[in-house]
Formats: C-alpha cells, structure tokens, sequence
C-alpha cells in the first residue's frame, strides 16, 4: 500500500501577522487556491519521478509514468483542508472521503481572553452545499463535528495512533491513498507509524500543499520513508 500525506493550501490563519485575528476554522487564501490547484493537477498527471528514477519500492511494482495512481483520497473535516481536497477529487474523479481522525491538533477552538472557546465546525448541510460529492461519517452532524473544545497533546497522540493501525492495517492492499491533512498532525501520525512518540525533540516541517509519501511493506511489519515535504509541484512564489 502507497500512501501521499499532503498538507493544505496556505490558510488564511497561515498568512496572519496578528495571531489575535485567527478564525478557529480558516479558509484557503488565494495563494492556497492556487496551491491546491498545482498539486491537484500534479499528482494527477505529473511526471511521477520515482518512475523515472526507476526506484525500487517494493509494495509499488506497478509505479506510473505519470501522476500517482491514486485510488483513495480522505481530508479531515477542517474547511481549509475540504477546500484543497476539492481540485484533487476532481482531477483524479474520485469522490473525497472525510476521514475524522485526521484534522488538525488542538480542534476548532478560539483563545478568547483567558479561556478557550470550542466551535463546531462546518455542519453537514454546509459541506454537503459546498462539497456534494464528498462522504461524510456520521460524526459529522446536522450541528457540526467538533465537541471537544481545545485538544491537548495526548488526545492528538491517540487519534495519530489510531490511524496508524489503520493504515498498517491495510498494508497488505494495492491501494494508493493520499489523505489531505494538516502540519501538526501529519507530524505525529508520521511519528505514530515510525513507533517514536512523543519525539517532542524532533519536528517534521512541511510547507503548503506538501507531499510526503510512505510505502508499506505487505506484512504489514515496516514502512519505506520515500520522502518528506516534497514541492516539485509547486514554482519559488507559490510557496509557503
């Protein structure tokens, strides 16, 4: 099993200077857009460089000459994520998949003086307006998904540990799965399915629209890093 993790567009809450005017569910900036738009094209069509390369991976033997071959596509439920899915789904004609383990750490909250305050999030009427094609859990809800005020750091842990058996889980599958995602949490779940949590002394900095993909070994029992915060689809001015 072949696995993309990418990271969102550029946010709105990304391009802030002031921190006092974060949304606690932020949209894609125009440079987001236009981000989501690069990769969606790229990973769709572009020049899959490990083919050309002739890397040897051992779960992908049938590696495409051109774009990725991806057969699975999830988001979490965190609006800037929905919205850099959307050309992706497109591109590849697959319908999204909401996948709710893996929005971003912390939840959608707002820091208001000295309290945290929760949001809920987009309601499934909302996405389903904007998002038609997309398959919603039922933890989203006729009131939104997020419940959970701001999430700390273990509770982050267990989500990313969960979604690693998931994905071990269906290591011995020929699927190609890209999840659209978010730069805390694709941080952790990268250390979930390395087995080093908490590793709070290393971080895995990754910039908008970033690729990072992971091979699974068909046992099931390790996992071929392939490589981490790749860009090649984006030019100089439209990163972030």
């Amino acid at each position: 099993m072949e696995l993309y993790l990418i990271r969102h567009g550029q946010s709105s809450n990304n391009a802030l200077q002031d921190r006092d005017q974060r949304l606690p569910d932020p949209h894609l900036t125009d440079l987001g857009q236009a981000q989501a738009a690069m990769v969606a094209q790229y990973v769709a069509n572009g020049p899959n460089i490990e083919h050309l390369a002739r890397t040897v991976i051992q779960s992908a033997q049938n590696e495409p000459a051109q774009g990725y071959g991806i057969t699975k596509l999830y988001c979490s439920a965190m609006y800037r994520a929905m919205q850099t899915t959307k050309p992706i789904g497109e591109e590849l004609g697959i319908a999204p998949e909401i996948w709710f383990d893996v929005h971003e750490y912390g939840g959608v909250y707002l820091k208001e003086e000295d309290e945290y305050v929760n949001y809920p999030g987009k309601t499934r009427a909302e996405i389903l307006a904007e998002f038609p094609t997309y398959i919603l859990p039922d933890e989203v809800t006729d009131s939104g998904w997020w419940y959970g005020g701001r999430e700390d750091w273990a509770l982050c842990h267990g989500r990313a540990i969960r979604t690693a058996r998931a994905l071990y889980d269906r290591a011995n599958s020929d699927e190609r799965i890209a999840i659209v995602s978010h730069g805390g949490f694709i941080d952790v779940l990268l250390k979930a399915l390395l087995h080093i949590l908490p590793a709070p002394h290393v971080y895995f900095h990754l910039y908008n629209t970033s690729i990072t993909r992971v091979a699974f070994a068909k046992t099931g029992r390790y996992v071929d890093m392939v490589y981490i915060n790749r860009v090649n689809h984006l030019p100089p001015e439209l990163m972030s």
